[in-house]
């Protein structure tokens, strides 16, 4: 099979979203069980019951995300440089968040004084909520532009500041990923759980998918009439990350909606976005959480791919210099680099998601006060 430069350049692109939707639909369950944990879950039992629905496959689950971080490190170096050092103190705050949660997995249970389970609960709670907010503001932030260029040694220079990022699109974003996730969680939570919760999680899951609708509705209309986007006006024959400024670049009013009129399927995305959390409040108000769950992974893919297509082929515009921003064909590795890369992932993406699917139908079941009080010493 001969893959050519540019193709190579447009599956890398594909599939760091491919990892990016992935990291979402699974970690994002669990971590919207994290955020809802001091919320809904209103004794001790309940709260493990919670806990021991994702128990099985939250260490799983982040397979996705350092897969993912693997994958931008390898196929957009540039990219990686740039992001890791103008937003480095956002994915250190991240970081130490993420920490919180092996560890409040691992100890809460492990003594049963109440104010040891409380604290931990609400660690869990943090660091399950922080990082689909930055996750968010960073998307948002993309969509704005991000303030770095490149010297003539073409090492990359931010030149914002950590509280540049806390705009007000980019803290909708944030609130956007936050209710997305939560939303996904609460689904999950009616469908694993029975003792009463499934109940709260789905007035829980129709408040956000409601909240979801109407806060997308918002984000678009303000991304078509507010924001100026990025458009390329003329880009090189050889292009590649060692000409990364060689091309021109410009703004324009409602230039992130261009790639809607130029390719028209790519709609199919925001669709998606708002019938699977419409589908959501309908189908949890129904109790079939089964359904609501598939709703909630389909706005969430919605959601991502229409951030991926409202970009494309820019991957991190720049506004302090327009020429410096990096796109999709010129912010990649070497032919070689993503050659090699695209065999290992031929090999290891299907093994994970199939491993995946085998621990998912083998540990499925619903969890309730039963399972905890007969597993006391062994779960969560």
């Amino acid at each position: 099979m001969i893959l050519d430069y540019e193709t190579l350049k447009l599956i890398w692109w594909a599939l760091i979203g491919v990892l990016l939707i992935g990291f979402a639909l699974t970690d994002g369950f669990d971590m919207g069980v994290g955020i809802l944990l001091p919320i809904i879950g209103k004794t001790d039992e309940e709260r493990r019951i919670m806990l021991n629905t994702v128990g099985p496959h939250w260490e799983g689950n982040q397979v996705w995300l350092v897969t993912a971080g693997g994958a931008l490190f390898a196929a957009w170096p540039l990219v990686y440089a740039m992001a890791f050092s103008g937003f480095y103190l956002a994915m250190m705050i991240t970081l130490f968040a993420l920490f919180l949660r092996p560890v409040g997995f691992d100890y809460r249970s492990k003594l049963t004084n109440t104010s040891w389970r409380s604290g931990w609960d609400w660690g869990l709670f943090i660091g399950s909520a922080i990082p689909p907010v930055i996750f968010g503001v960073a998307f948002g932030n993309l969509l704005l532009g991000v303030p770095f260029h490149f010297d003539e040694f073409m090492r990359p220079t931010y030149t914002g500041t950590f509280f540049q990022l806390l705009n007000p699109f980019a803290l909708l974003a944030g609130i956007i990923s936050l209710t997305m996730i939560t939303m996904h969680g609460a689904v999950w939570i009616q469908m694993r759980t029975l003792d009463g919760l499934e109940g709260r999680a789905r007035s829980v899951a129709k408040l956000a998918a409601v909240a979801l609708v109407i806060l997308f509705a918002i984000a678009g209309f303000w991304l078509n009439i507010g924001i100026d986007g990025f458009i390329i006006e003329h880009m090189p024959s050889a292009n590649s990350a060692f000409t990364p400024d060689h091309k021109i670049v410009s703004q324009q009013a409602g230039a992130w909606l261009i790639n809607y009129q130029l390719y028209p399927w790519m709609i199919i995305a925001p669709i998606a976005g708002f019938i699977g959390a419409i589908s959501v409040y309908f189908c949890a108000e129904a109790d079939r959480s089964g359904f609501a769950f598939i709703g909630s992974s389909l706005s969430l893919t919605g959601i991502v791919l229409t951030a991926g297509f409202s970009l494309f082929p820019f991957i991190m515009p720049s506004t302090t210099d327009l020429n410096s921003s990096l796109t999709v064909w010129d912010a990649t590795s070497s032919l070689l680099t993503l050659k090699i890369m695209f065999w290992v992932a031929v090999v290891f993406v299907p093994i994970i998601i199939v491993y995946s699917t085998w621990t998912y139908r083998k540990m499925w079941r619903r969890i309730d006060t039963h399972f905890i009080r007969s597993n006391q010493h062994t779960t969560y």
